[in-house]
């Protein structure tokens, strides 16, 4: 069953039951005075009809492979022997049930099960299909059946909604929960083989691979990375920060509505260009360039390195500091601007005494969203900083950074149970401290800051 069939068939039960709702309330209009609208009406039946259906799709979906698997097994078992070649034999019909096919030429025997296994795929879609229609129709039936004049239709689909918005909050939450609880466990796993004192005070990042897979050789020192991390985020900040925010201030303040009309589109397009294009960017023009610069001024900068990296990273943020605080300012009430310059300010003075400062938390909240996007990104530090793990403060030398290292160690064919690739789990929640500190301190600044405006 593909997605495009259930999305059209939950529309039609939506839409049909829907109008039922509505036309049975607006049937009743006559009689009296309805406590709520048609339309609440409309929409409580058409609950009553969708509630029923997307939990027997749901329920389709998760039962589904098991119920699959259950019934070729068994088929599958006849055919193979071991449990290995039995699990590999069971992804191949699977394969070929599916359509996408497997390697190598297949046997009769798997043909014949991908076949068997298809019919039973179809009957269990017909079945899940005739289900929810049935479950859908009931619903449908007895809803319009109990709408009325009292009805509290409104009270009942307001409580849904909220019941709805409470259960996405409490994924939203239970997901971030269950991330941290991720990297905190697999962290923990990782302190096994490598003490948290040398790997948050280590200098020397070199992990060794030992032939067992089980032991922690080497330098697992996450100080270098730290400090090309933070080294290429600060120089992408004072590229941005600076940029954005005299770009949005002049749009907002001193641009014609045709001149802002014009440009805003045209800074916006720096926050789609994939990153991929700004590493290559940054390796074939910015770096060169900033070598023969540095020639030419007698300093030693090479082409890969934390300035080139930072420099590009900058002008790819712009915009998220540019756009945020633009439709921030333009937020400020024209009360507060008018009435500081009919009292005599200049516009420069109500721009830095009024406007920013009653602007000030969502223009922090536009930086920070820019330093997370520098903190977390990958491909410009890959192609532009040189991957160089080494302990240095030097902007114009090679450096690497948390992302990419997390990169490295969790590509390839290592043991995820090995210290190699469950260092990435510990810099991963490194890295998320890091961010968490910077939304605390960001948050501490703008109350300190918003008390004394107020």
């Amino acid at each position: 069953m593909t997605s495009l069939l259930i999305a059209a068939l939950v529309l039609i039960v939506l839409g049909l039951a829907y109008q039922q709702g509505a036309a049975r309330s607006r049937a009743l209009a006559g009689a009296g005075r309805l406590h709520s609208r048609p339309r609440y009406h409309g929409a409580l039946v058409a609950l009553w009809a969708a509630v029923p259906l997307l939990f027997v799709l749901a329920l389709w979906g998760l039962v589904s492979g098991a119920l699959e698997d259950w019934y070729i097994q068994p088929v599958v078992q006849a055919n193979v022997a071991s449990g290995d070649s039995l699990a590999t034999a069971l992804q191949r019909v699977q394969g070929l049930a599916s359509g996408f096919g497997v390697s190598g030429q297949p046997a009769q025997w798997e043909i014949d099960a991908a076949q068997t296994l298809r019919a039973f795929q179809r009957q269990l879609q017909f079945s899940a299909i005739a289900l929810g229609a049935i479950l859908a129709i009931g619903g449908l039936l007895i809803a319009r059946r109990r709408v009325s004049a009292r009805l509290r239709a409104r009270n009942h689909v307001e409580a849904a909604v909220r019941a709805a918005l409470i259960l996405c909050s409490v994924i939203a939450i239970f997901t971030t929960l269950g991330i941290v609880l991720s990297l905190l466990f697999e962290t923990l796993r990782f302190f096994s083989f490598v003490s948290p004192a040398e790997f948050f005070f280590g200098t020397v990042w070199q992990p060794g691979y030992a032939s067992t897979g089980s032991e922690a050789t080497g330098g697992y020192g996450m100080v270098p990375l730290l400090v090309g991390t933070l080294m290429i985020a600060s120089i992408a900040m004072l590229v941005a920060i600076p940029v954005g925010l005299m770009t949005a201030i002049w749009l907002t303040q001193y641009a014609s509505r045709r001149v802002r009309t014009l440009l805003k589109p045209m800074i916006e397009i720096l926050a789609g260009i994939p990153t991929i294009v700004y590493g290559f960017f940054a390796l074939v023009t910015v770096g060169p360039f900033l070598s023969d610069l540095g020639d030419v001024i007698g300093l030693n900068i090479t082409a890969t390195s934390a300035l080139t990296a930072g420099l590009v990273m900058g002008i790819m943020i712009i915009p998220f500091v540019s756009s945020l605080s633009d439709d921030i300012i333009r937020q400020v009430p024209s009360a507060m601007r008018d009435g500081s310059l009919g009292l005599g300010a200049t516009k420069s003075e109500t721009i830095r005494m009024v406007i920013f400062p009653a602007a000030l938390p969502g223009i922090v909240g536009a930086i920070l969203l820019a330093v997370s996007r520098a903190i977390g990104e990958t491909m410009i530090v890959v192609l532009a900083a040189g991957n160089a793990p080494i302990l240095r403060f030097n902007p114009f030398e090679a450096t690497s950074s948390f992302t990419v290292t997390i990169v490295a160690a969790l590509t390839g064919d290592s043991d995820f149970a090995s210290p190699q690739s469950l260092v990435a789990f510990a810099l991963g929640l490194t890295l998320f401290v890091l961010t968490l500190m910077l939304n605390i301190g960001a948050l501490a600044v703008v109350r300190r800051y918003r008390e004394q405006y107020e």
